[in-house]
């Protein structure tokens, strides 16, 4: 089996440790012996639909974001199919809040987002910075492998790092575990009845979205947001896992059964984040 990855702005969305997930995804395929390409996807980069398997974009500072969100709106239709046809994609940071509707700056330029995500951003004043264990939605956590050797409440978590001004607020009001639809329109006028977005987890310790309401991420179909960086798969191989199975499902359209790996090393960085303050 081949995998294409395309990663977006690497060059511009990358602190933090980010491409340490695209280093994961691809140690986790080879592993398994599954073949993996990854290709950088930059500005003025003429984006195809079906041409990637699974993308990932990382974090930035208020600068880059602005030139990758006049670039981003040249991919968005892409990308917005390629979301509604369950195509995955991992958003941290900086790209997680551009596939929203708009990141409003402490000067107050409002850069605009695609809307993958039914969420908007606000930068404040107080940056969120810590480390972060979150409780996944139900919805994800249920279809997650888990592993034998450890627990079930340890297992459905993720740990991070957060370092973030953003404030992210969902639009419409979303209970974490209902599979609630909501109604838009395509080109055509036809109306089209849209999983809504949802949090990603709960925090349990750290900060998350906003600071208030608890709720960390966001998920659209396939398509994961989240402020977690460190990186974020390395401590947690179940979500990478989550990742590369639903890549390979939708490309191939069969079940994939993944060859177990040892994770003993991964899953003991995985307890060890979690335990700290």
């Amino acid at each position: 089996m081949l995998l294409n990855i395309g990663h977006l702005y690497p060059d511009l969305l990358n602190i933090y440790g980010d491409r340490g997930n695209i280093i994961c995804l691809k140690k986790r395929c080879q592993w398994r012996g599954i073949e993996v390409k990854v290709t950088d996807v930059s500005l003025d980069y003429q984006l195809k639909a079906g041409e990637f398997d699974l993308f990932f974009g990382g974090g930035g500072q208020d600068r880059q974001q602005l030139i990758v969100a006049k670039d981003l709106q040249k991919k968005a239709r892409v990308l917005k199919q390629e979301a509604l046809r369950d195509v995955p994609m991992l958003t941290v940071c900086g790209t997680y809040q551009l596939f929203g509707h708009f990141f409003k700056t402490n000067t107050g330029c409002k850069i605009p987002g695609i809307s993958i995500f039914d969420v908007y951003t606000v930068s404040s004043h107080q940056r969120k910075i810590g480390n972060i264990v979150v409780k996944l939605n139900p919805l994800i956590a249920q279809s997650l492998s888990n592993p034998v050797t450890f627990n079930h409440s340890v297992t459905q978590n993720l740990v991070g790092f957060e370092n973030h001004i953003g404030n992210t607020f969902f639009s419409r009001h979303a209970k974490s575990d209902s599979p609630a639809r909501w109604v838009t329109q395509d080109t055509s006028g036809t109306s089209l009845a849209l999983p809504l977005t949802l949090p990603l987890g709960k925090v349990m310790k750290g900060c998350g979205n906003n600071g208030q309401d608890k709720t960390e991420g966001a998920i659209f179909k396939n398509v994961l947001g989240t402020y977690l960086h460190g990186p974020l798969l390395p401590k947690n191989p179940h979500l990478a896992d989550w990742l590369i199975k639903k890549a390979l499902e939708i490309k191939y359209k069969k079940p994939i059964a993944l060859k177990s790996l040892d994770d003993s090393l991964e899953w003991q960085a995985h307890q060890a984040a979690s335990k700290r303050g």
